[in-house]
């Protein structure tokens, strides 16, 4: 385990996936991170790379080969290398090998960058294309966390505040594809959704339109939470295995196929194509309270 702490905040993450898997609240004495319990969902953090969701049939098509990458891609179980710069920092390292160009033959060097500063933390994604063609892909977070981390605090006093939305307006999921069917739900007066464990039975909240920047995460029965902070991920997922203690919130660039795509990765939604020799960056950050 990697460890980073400064006086609100202690943090640890795995080398596997670059995964954040603890952030706990020296001075709220909170935990911010889901536990990982495998008898609902085993995993923390994890970093959604090279495809965001899931393909049709699990196949692509480019240059005209076949390939298959199973949901979210391959990033969140490989080896990372990991650099701590200070007590503060670390950036965790993922680069192209012959396996990954077995099942996805672009060249890449992906970094994951931490960084404590008071009471927040940053993630930032940053991939360069060393290769010598344009590089395809997709990025997303899936950071899980807590709510009823005690038996004071149900799950349902929990509750979801959006800065600039007064509606979610999301797409179904059929066969981890996305759908044409959408449903609407009102946030207001205050635009918040309180959360349930029903609103997660037919899979995320996947929402193409929303506008804030900024969601927060409360409770009604003390003051603790945390502010989610993102700009420029263009959709974003909600999300809560059944009847787990959790709540996921996913910024994304990249989402999984649409029920009717072609499967060409070059047309993919929301696939990004980098030209050789540029990088990419985009970054969340959660601050505790």
């Amino acid at each position: 385990m990697v460890i980073l702490q400064n006086e609100y905040l202690k943090a640890q993450f795995s080398t596997k996936g670059a995964e954040l898997q603890s952030l706990n609240g020296l001075i709220t004495h909170q935990e911010y991170i889901w536990s990982g319990d495998p008898a609902y969902w085993g995993k923390f953090s994890p970093v959604l790379f090279p495809i965001v969701g899931g393909l049709k049939d699990h196949t692509y098509y480019t240059d005209g080969r076949k390939y298959n990458l199973p949901r979210h891609g391959f990033a969140r179980d490989r080896e990372f290398t990991a650099d701590q710069i200070s007590d503060t920092e670390v950036s965790f390292s993922l680069t192209h090998d012959e396996e990954t160009l077995k099942v996805y033959p672009f060249e890449f060097a992906l970094v994951l960058h931490y960084r404590l500063t008071e009471n927040s933390i940053s993630c930032s994604y940053r991939v360069n294309n060393p290769g010598e063609k344009t590089l395809l892909f997709s990025i997303g977070g899936h950071p899980a966390f807590a709510a009823a981390v005690n038996e004071e605090i149900a799950y349902t006093d929990y509750f979801i505040e959006f800065n600039k939305d007064t509606e979610l307006v999301y797409h179904k999921i059929g066969n981890d594809l996305i759908t044409d069917e959408t449903a609407t739900i009102d946030l207001r007066p205050n635009s918040t959704l309180p959360l349930s464990y029903a609103l997660f039975y037919e899979d995320a909240l996947v929402i193409k339109t929303l506008r804030s920047d900024r969601i927060s995460l409360r409770n009604l029965k003390n003051d603790h939470g945390f502010h989610f902070d993102f700009s420029g991920f263009p959709f974003f997922g909600i999300w809560a295995a059944k009847n787990a203690n959790f709540v996921c919130l996913e910024p994304w660039c990249g989402i999984a196929d649409s029920t009717g795509h072609n499967q060409n990765l070059v047309e993919k939604e929301g696939i990004i194509a980098l030209d050789e020799n540029k990088s990419w960056e985009r970054t969340w950050s959660v601050t505790c309270f």
